[in-house]
């Protein structure tokens, strides 16, 4: 039976000029689908999908381990009720 990901976005503040840097090596994390340097409040947002939370867990482990990613806040996408 397939079942459906659990989507969510990463949305990081870095040091000043790392922005790039680290979009590019959030695209190599496994279940990371987008990445982007982007302006406001935060530095990258990154979509990943992901079986369970237990990955989700190792994903933000690899963000906050890359030099330069100062704080990181996670939005998990909250799927439609059913009818």
């Amino acid at each position: 039976m397939w079942v459906k990901p659990v989507e969510a976005y990463i949305l990081v503040n870095c040091k000043a000029g790392k922005s790039w840097e680290i979009a590019s090596k959030a695209l190599k994390i496994g279940n990371v689908k987008m990445a982007h340097a982007v302006t406001g409040q935060f530095d990258v947002v990154a979509y990943l999908d992901f079986p369970n939370m237990e990955v989700l867990t190792d994903i933000l482990a690899k963000f906050q381990s890359m030099e330069g990613v100062e704080q990181t806040r996670t939005a998990v996408a909250i799927q439609p009720r059913l009818e």
